[in-house]
């Protein structure tokens, strides 16, 4: 293999594959990857980009499988997510524990950030929707368009930041508090994919198989993931 493996990936993976990556490149040129919301890549695809590897949620998967745009038979599942909330370091922790004391703690909270373009923004998005709050908590949100909610904790902008757990973990000094209430929570699949053009298959094959037996249970929880 001369070149290296183009990867897109959702954020919710950065940090397992922040710690597998090096772990290929001891052996294979160091893969070329790009990190953003599932939205964002999914558009990006959409828009005619190509490379070797796509991770995004299942369900992204299957309608690029079905599209023709990722190998029929190439899915590999990774991960379970869930969507986590998590405030500033030291601060009081809000009750989150049920669906009503999760509402409450929306409304009562002067600021919170989600994503516009990720699993867990999107989904957020509908829930707040479905609450029956989306004004109120609009009002007072950040919505980035990429990135990490729990930056905005950092800086001291938002007191409240929903996002994947994984991506709340990899933002140093701030405590998750819990996830969303079974009640009205998603636990999200994400998987991967191999680009039905994809310039170097083999390679490609030969990189989901290490990731799926890397991404082991233990390296999976450490990264506020759950093995499928």
């Amino acid at each position: 293999m001369a070149q290296p493996l183009s990867i897109m990936s959702t954020l919710a993976l950065q940090g397992v594959l922040d710690v597998l990556a090096p772990l290929w490149a001891t052996t294979n040129p160091a893969p070329a990857m790009v990190f953003d919301p599932t939205k964002s890549i999914s558009q990006r695809i959409a828009d005619g980009v190509r490379g070797d590897i796509a991770i995004l949620t299942a369900a992204a998967v299957d309608d690029f499988i079905a599209k023709g745009v990722f190998a029929a038979g190439s899915r590999r599942d990774l991960a379970l997510s869930h969507i986590g909330v998590a405030v500033a370091a030291g601060a009081k922790r809000p009750d989150i524990s049920t669906p009503d004391t999760f509402r409450a703690t929306l409304l009562a909270t002067p600021s919170l950030a989600y994503s516009r373009a990720g699993a867990s923004g999107l989904f957020f998005a509908g829930l707040i929707e479905r609450l029956g709050i989306a004004a109120e908590v609009n009002a007072k949100a950040t919505v980035i368009p990429q990135g990490f909610t729990g930056e905005l904790l950092k800086r001291g902008e938002v007191a409240l930041a929903i996002q994947q757990v994984s991506e709340l973990m990899t933002v140093p000094g701030i405590d998750i508090i819990g996830t969303l209430p079974t009640e009205i929570g998603e636990v999200m699949t994400f998987s991967a994919a191999i680009f039905a053009e994809a310039p170097q298959p083999e390679a490609a094959r030969a990189f989901m198989e290490f990731l799926v037996q890397g991404a082991d249970a233990s390296l999976l929880r450490a990264k506020g993931l759950e093995p499928v």
